[in-house]
């Protein structure tokens, strides 16, 4: 009866998983939870206080306190993507019975930290790098603390009523849509062209990652299950699962299993995103101990310099004889950022002089690990925009192996790799405090998601070989994105899987929710755009106002 109501397009929600949701959680299990909440915070704190002492940073405890109030918002952001996001990977196994709730989401959980200790950290800089350089480099002034908190508490707040609604929504998506909104408001407060504000090649790849992915997810779930249907002729994974009936040992070990890659697959992914944002936070407060690896061994220095020494001549060649000062190639290598044309002889020159500069630091300091604190900002600042220079040019190999012949675009990619290696890493403490936030994330306010997910999207109960299909394909997916170093959605990439594995079983969808979904999809961008341009200018008047700037 119940499966006839809802192949007329009534849908009733499965008693037997629907009532499990209410499963009361065990008091150890909230004590446990409270505690490894507070031992993570504490371990966070302490890990700041040692490294600054480490090199000799003092933070007053007005800064210690601000960036406290940062750390916390950002692993706030990393706690909602868990409850908000995660409750897709583990819908199927609950409506599949194949894990009672509470099991299944620490079980996510788990995963979810495993998959954000074993990140690269790669997509934690492509997102960042959406941001524009100048706002980047001067992370540290009140304007930068106004771009963090604004692009923070955007997505934070779309996230939080999308969740209340129980849409799924993207993380991914208002996260970037805060760094674009804060980027355009930049711009357009400093009287400049918008679409210089935000650096649009990368904002596009990203943009069309997140589009094309979902599309893969529909598509991918469809063909899988069809294929199932011919390759394996079993009637019972392809049933409506028995009422209150955990599957047999062979369906539930492969829903478990996909259950399990999809929240591995999602906590390297998106784990990496608060990971970027709270190393713009400690490079603005802790510059000395944050703003360079420190972690490079002494051992590295002479590869470097070699690889320094080896770029300047394919520099110096293409500048055709032209020479910039040193007090000037930082600004014109930024001037070039802004507009990505940086094949001129000018920019080349200006790379040889920033280059020699980075030289002559390593040679007087013999390490990264030994710049004092006095000279590190402007190190990094010459690191950074030269390794970002030297991407675009390294970008396309083809195209660089012509430009750059005999050797020289290895030279170019070699020194480039070492650059990013000295500015842009991870500490171990920062990815398990954002596992720690992403995995405990996900065992709370998950079941709005996974009624959505569960109940809502087709018009029949999900089926074993639904769940597999949907789940297989969005932990590939994600997988891909990682090896790509995009970020995704896994809430629209699973939700769109969901659906494909219903309109291939002939099923159909329910309007309605896919609606809401698409809509919510359609009006993420834009509105979190909107929300942190918004903070961002109101941030930005209170500071200047109170003469901060």
């Amino acid at each position: 009866m119940a499966t006839q109501a809802m192949r007329s397009g009534q849908h009733v929600p499965t008693d037997s998983a629907h009532g499990a949701l209410n499963e009361p959680v065990h008091p150890a299990g909230r004590f446990i939870f409270l505690a490894v909440l507070a031992a993570g915070l504490i371990y966070a704190g302490s890990s700041i206080i040692i490294d600054t002492q480490t090199v000799g940073e003092t933070l007053a405890i007005g800064a210690f306190l601000f960036l406290g109030l940062a750390l916390l918002i950002a692993l706030g952001f990393e706690f909602v993507n868990g409850f908000h996001d995660t409750a897709n990977a583990v819908a199927t196994v609950i409506y599949t019975n194949s894990l009672k709730p509470v099991n299944a989401v620490v079980w996510s959980g788990l995963w979810n930290f495993i998959g954000v200790l074993t990140s690269s950290g790669a997509v934690a800089y492509s997102i960042v790098t959406l941001l524009p350089v100048d706002l980047i480099l001067q992370v540290g002034s009140a304007g930068g603390y106004a771009m963090i908190f604004a692009l923070l508490l955007a997505a934070v707040t779309w996230n939080l009523g999308t969740w209340y609604f129980g849409l799924p929504n993207s993380s991914s998506h208002a996260l970037i849509g805060s760094i674009l909104g804060v980027g355009l408001a930049n711009q357009l407060i400093g009287g400049g062209s918008a679409s210089s504000g935000v650096d649009w090649s990368q904002a596009t790849k990203v943009l069309t990652t997140l589009l094309v992915s979902p599309v893969v997810g529909f598509i991918g779930a469809f063909v899988l299950l069809k294929l199932m249907k011919g390759l394996i002729r079993s009637p019972k994974l392809y049933n409506e699962p028995d009422k209150g009936v955990p599957p047999p040992m062979g369906i539930r070990a492969l829903l478990v299993g996909t259950c399990t890659a999809v929240s591995f697959a999602h906590g390297s992914n998106d784990g990496q995103k608060g990971m970027g944002l709270i190393m713009l936070i400690l490079i603005g407060v802790a510059p000395t101990a944050y703003a360079l690896n420190r972690t490079m061994p002494d051992s590295s220095t002479p590869a470097f310099i070699q690889a320094s020494t080896d770029a300047q001549k394919v520099f110096v060649a293409k500048a055709a004889g032209q020479t910039v000062d040193p007090t000037q190639a930082n600004d014109l290598l930024r001037a070039a950022l802004r507009t990505k044309k940086v094949d001129d002889p000018k920019v080349y020159a200006a790379l040889a002089t920033s280059s020699a500069q980075i030289n002559q630091d390593l040679k007087q300091y013999g390490a990264i690990a030994h710049v004092p604190a006095a000279a590190t900002k402007n190190l990094r600042n010459e690191m950074y925009v030269v390794q970002d220079t030297l991407s675009i040019m390294v970008k396309d190999k083809d195209k660089a192996a012509k430009a750059y012949p005999n050797g020289g675009d290895k030279a170019l990619k070699s020194y480039e790799g070492l650059l990013e290696k000295g500015t842009r890493f991870i500490p171990t403490w920062v990815k398990i405090a954002v596992a720690l936030a992403l995995g405990l994330g996900t065992m709370v306010g998950w079941k709005r998601i996974v009624v959505t997910v569960g109940e809502k999207i087709g018009k029949t109960h999900l089926t074993y070989g639904m769940g597999a299909a949907a789940e297989i394909m969005a932990a590939s997916t994600i997988l891909m994105a990682d090896y790509l170093k995009m970020p995704v959605s896994t809430t629209h990439i699973l939700s769109s899987g969901v659906a494909g594995t219903m309109v291939a079983d002939g099923a159909g969808l329910q309007g309605s929710t896919v609606r809401n979904i698409a809509m919510a999809w359609i009006t993420t961008l834009p509105a979190a755009m909107a929300i942190a341009g918004v903070l961002y200018w109101l941030f930005l008047s209170i500071v200047r106002a109170a003469g901060m700037q």
